[in-house]
């Protein structure tokens, strides 16, 4: 079930700043939502990073993120 505009209807530049926008008060909402609002939030979040991941499958991943990356920083 979608909740607001579907993803596949948003634009990039709309998508990526509603994704921005999600990540930005996930904590707040983890913290003091309500079980609702919460399951909402987690619901929208994982709508939009699917449709994020289905327009850019070959993103570029930034070494320092990967396995690797954190044992060259721990050496």
């Amino acid at each position: 079930m979608t909740m607001g505009v579907d993803p596949r209807e948003l634009s990039d530049e709309d998508l990526i700043r509603e994704l921005r926008h999600l990540h930005e008060t996930r904590s707040d909402t983890l913290f003091h939502g309500s079980d609702d609002a919460l399951e909402h939030h987690t619901s929208r979040m994982q709508e939009l990073e699917r449709e994020y991941l289905e327009r850019y499958p070959d993103r570029q991943v930034d070494p320092e993120r990967l396995r690797e990356g954190a044992r060259q920083r721990s050496a």
